[in-house]
């Protein structure tokens, strides 16, 4: 229950968020029940929300999102966010008409549903979800940009009856342990989010899941109306697209993220919103594109404690999966053509050798450390061991600042580039250890 009068705003929402962690033995138990419990017990929040754009997929989530708040706010619209996992505060899981949400507030929020909660088992995602609609459904806004936790079908966020349209990223293996290993499953888990008569855009996707996302449209009522498909997408030798969906032409600028599969997030984040905000005028859009971030996603890491490279540029990416590592691999050659130092943590839920190999032709060194305070981590044994299968050198090292020291101190190569990559808890522990952190 609420802690002691007296206790600073960052301790309270820090103790709060500690014990709503213990309610459940599991930190993942997939169903809507217990959320909807709860959100009855506030007032069903979920009902009293802006227009809503719900996105499920393997990959890029978070980029597609970031692309619809940068041009939806550029166009001047109060914008709330849902995103998750957070990279250095659980803060960043929640932005509010622009801004995210300050610990007093969110020591607050937490503490009335912990109230209304009592002692009922619930996962942490499901009650902060709770949490965050109930704060969604008191600030007002024109628009709620929202990602699901795990799936789609049976993720807490799948409680909304009405979207105003849904989004499809690329579907890949990711959380086998969770979703299974066929693809056409996993897409039927994702595809849970549509809606009767309301619009879903997918990426481009691999014939198995094309089939199971119509597959699932059809029985539910809707359909998938799909980039490359049923809207053309041109890419531009600048960076650029031009995307053409019969009804609406768009020319978008180069985004500001790295790498060419942001041109397929950007034709994905425009075609959705567009169909939800038709007013939105093309000059917001291009200048939203052109200004968007999304901090841990091939991102140059700034100035901070962490250990210097003289004239040597270290970068941050939170791609952890075989898709994120081909999209890394793909974007890496366009910053720096030369070969890469790499620097990976990786998690036990997937297998690591599936992201190493893939990074290992562009590799001049891999440096493997364990990711701290994460349970689920790879020892750097284990991951150096996985990396020799595809790269003979890998070796370990007690901590980033460590491999970086060691780089630092090592032998003169031009200046070669260094990526830390291979978790979004890896980029967040980097980011907070240089006191770099998303706002």
């Amino acid at each position: 229950m609420p802690t002691s009068p007296g206790l600073g705003d960052t301790r309270r929402a820090h103790d709060a968020l500690a014990r709503l962690a213990a309610l459940h033995p599991k930190l993942i138990d997939l169903g809507l029940d217990r959320t909807l419990d709860l959100l009855s017990r506030l007032g069903d929040p979920h009902h009293k929300l802006p227009p809503v754009i719900h996105v499920a997929g393997t990959n890029g989530k978070g980029s597609v999102i970031a692309l619809m708040r940068a041009m939806s706010e550029a166009a001047s619209l109060r914008v709330h966010g849902y995103v998750s996992p957070h990279l250095c505060r659980f803060n960043e899981r929640i932005r509010l008409a622009g801004s995210l949400i300050g610990d007093g507030e969110l020591a607050d929020l937490l503490e009335e549903v912990e109230a209304a909660n009592g002692d009922m088992p619930v996962t942490f995602f499901e009650v902060t979800t709770a949490a965050a609609f109930l704060a969604f459904s008191r600030v007002e806004a024109d628009l709620l940009l929202l990602e699901t936790g795990l799936g789609g079908m049976l993720d807490s966020t799948n409680v909304l009856t009405a979207p105003g349209a849904t989004i499809i990223t690329p579907v890949a293996r990711d959380h086998e342990h969770f979703l299974g290993s066929d693809l056409a499953d996993i897409a039927g888990q994702k595809a849970g989010i549509m809606r009767a008569s309301v619009p879903c855009f997918s990426a481009a996707q691999v014939p198995e899941v094309i089939a199971a996302l119509d597959g699932h449209a059809a029985a539910t009522g809707t359909r998938v109306t799909m980039i490359g498909r049923d809207i053309a997408c041109t890419p531009r030798s600048d960076g650029g697209i031009e995307l053409d969906s019969g009804a609406r032409r768009l020319r978008l600028p180069a985004p500001a993220l790295h790498g060419s599969h942001q041109q397929a997030n950007m034709a994905l984040a425009a075609s959705a919103l567009v169909a939800v905000m038709p007013d939105l005028p093309d000059s917001a859009l291009a200048t939203g594109v052109a200004n968007v971030s999304w901090p841990g996603r091939l991102q140059q890491l700034a100035d901070g404690p962490l250990p210097r490279l003289a004239n040597r540029p270290v970068w941050i990416d939170g791609a952890h999966n075989a898709h994120g590592a081909d999209a890394l691999a793909a974007a890496l050659p366009a910053i720096d053509s030369r070969k890469w130092h790499f620097i990976c943590g990786a998690l036990d839920t997937r297998p690591a050798d599936e992201f190493l190999h893939r990074i290992a032709p562009l590799a001049a060194s891999i440096t493997c450390v364990a990711i701290p305070d994460q349970p689920a981590s790879l020892t750097a044994d284990d991951l150096a061991r996985a990396a020799r299968t595809s790269f003979d050198g890998a070796r370990m090292a007690l901590s980033v600042a460590g491999a970086l020291q060691a780089l630092a101190d090592g032998p003169d190569d031009g200046g070669l580039p260094v990526m830390i990559c291979g978790s979004l808890y890896l980029a967040g522990h980097v980011l907070s250890e240089n006191h770099s952190l998303p706002d």
